[in-house]
């Protein structure tokens, strides 16, 4: 296997390989490394390498394989790379959130990392996000422009844009990823990669509290397959009562009724492009093919209680500006968003919250009638870099809110909720669709994702920039 191939082997091949004595992990390790070396200066996807320490963790884990002293079932990713998205903890590392108001390095790992570590992976560095991980483009002041390897012209998206970046290029098999309002289904859609939600709670977000943007965040993965992206939960999630996500995601699902739905959530409004249309109905064609139901059903959107649900992304961006060590640093921009945050009244901020299960009792209605709902993950081609450079605050807000508008309300009611690649443009930049679950089943998405990936396989693509 040459190098190239070993990089986009993904995440369960190379934790495989490594298993196995084929490949060792200094090996694979020293692949990624020279591939971030040559490549990431023009995609920018790391903010920081551990080059040295992840070569010194290599030979200790091929050291431990060769002295018998780990199994693939204690420790299933033995001496395999990832990457961790700069809004979790590392060690000994700063945990910047796209900025520099933060000095003090982490005392401890945020629970994700220290489970991934537990099951033998390396961490070879953090990926870059946009301050505070507001934005779905991935863009700072502090660390520069990230960029999409499928076009260096547009962004990875965000806010887990460098992990999408890398994972994409093959700098790195998996990276973690955040999700508030469509974190990791974003960058999952711009980079033509798989990116599940899991149920809320599902995946531990310490050290924040479960209150983290009052209730909206979730973590996760990037990868380049449903297996690799059922592999990684298996680890760092909390099992489910339906057994393990791999099992699941090896399943074949039996015949599903699947909503499909265009409708954009009011109060926003905003056009779906042709070509993005186009793409999730040929998707809904190949469910049809698959022996599938497919009949058009709107979800029961409330346009009072999404608005209302902003609250809490803007009083969590301020709560998120309050905790830096240097909030004076933050961008312009950012500050205009925190002032929005303080004008945000607590009063809407506690009716959101309490609306909470009443919203997810309304929107679930839906699943009385489908197994799962199939949506456009976004509105259009990922977006131009720079094309909100400049901007104030609510430009930007406004213009992303119709980039990204079918995301955000399975934030809310905390139901899992996936990315699907759905094929590319003419120009070759990817597409993207969305399925949507009932509350906790997880297993219907990866067993479906699977077998549309069997139908429509897409891990096998590489960007010309990074094919080689």
């Amino acid at each position: 296997m040459d190098a190239a191939d070993l990089a986009f082997a993904g995440l369960a091949r190379q934790a495989a390989l490594v298993a196995s004595g084929e490949v060792s992990s200094r090996e694979l390790v020293d692949v990624c490394l020279e591939r971030i070396e040559r490549l990431d200066p023009r995609l920018n996807a790391f903010r920081i390498v551990y080059g040295e320490r992840a070569r010194l963790e290599a030979d200790q884990a091929d050291g431990r394989r060769g002295a018998g002293g780990a199994s693939a079932s204690d420790r299933p990713l033995l001496g395999v790379p990832i990457a961790v998205k700069d809004d979790m903890d590392v060690a000994g590392e700063r945990t910047c959130q796209g900025s520099n108001a933060m000095e003090t390095p982490a005392a401890a790992d945020s629970e994700i990392v220290r489970r991934l570590r537990d099951a033998g992976a390396i961490v070879i560095g953090k990926t870059n996000v946009p301050e505070l991980t507001m934005w779905p483009f991935t863009e700072t002041a502090t660390f520069g422009i990230t960029r999409n390897p499928w076009d260096p012209q547009r962004t990875p998206g965000g806010s887990s844009g460098g992990s999408g970046s890398a994972v994409a290029a093959g700098l790195v098999a998996a990276a973690t990823a955040s999700d508030g309002l469509g974190s990791i289904r974003i960058p999952a859609a711009c980079n033509g990669l798989f990116g599940l939600k899991a149920q809320k709670g599902r995946v531990p977000i310490g050290p924040r509290t479960d209150d983290a943007w009052h209730g909206l965040v979730h973590y996760g993965t990037l990868t380049r397959s449903v297996a690799d992206t059922a592999l990684f939960l298996d680890v760092v999630a909390d099992r489910p009562s339906w057994g393990s996500f791999s099992d699941a995601a090896a399943q074949t699902p039996g015949q599903l009724r699947i909503a499909l739905s265009f409708k954009i959530p009011p109060p926003l409004m905003a056009p779906v492009a042709g070509v993005v249309r186009e793409a999730v109905e040929q998707l809904a064609a190949v469910l049809r093919s698959l022996g599938h139901t497919v009949i058009e059903r709107d979800p029961d959107y409330d346009a009072g209680a999404m608005m209302r649900g902003l609250s809490r992304f803007t009083r969590g961006v301020l709560d998120d500006a309050h905790g830096k060590e240097h909030p004076e640093r933050l961008e312009r921009r950012t500050r205009a968003m925190m002032r929005l945050g303080q004008l945000t009244p607590r009063s809407v901020l506690a009716r959101s919250r309490a609306e909470e299960g009443a919203v997810a009792e309304r929107l679930g209605r839906l699943w009385d009638d489908v197994d799962v709902l199939l949506t456009p993950s976004l509105t259009d081609l990922p977006l131009p870099v720079g094309k909100y450079e400049g901007r104030g605050a609510l430009w930007t807000f406004n213009g992303v809110s119709r980039f990204v508008p079918h995301l955000g309300p399975w934030n809310m009611t905390g139901q899992p909720a996936a990315s699907i690649p759905a094929g590319f443009s003419p120009d070759g930049v990817p597409l993207a669709a969305q399925l949507v679950g009932r509350a906790g089943d997880e297993a219907t998405l990866l067993s479906l994702s699977a077998q549309l990936e069997a139908a429509r396989p897409w891990a096998d693509r590489r960007p010309a920039l990074a094919g080689a």
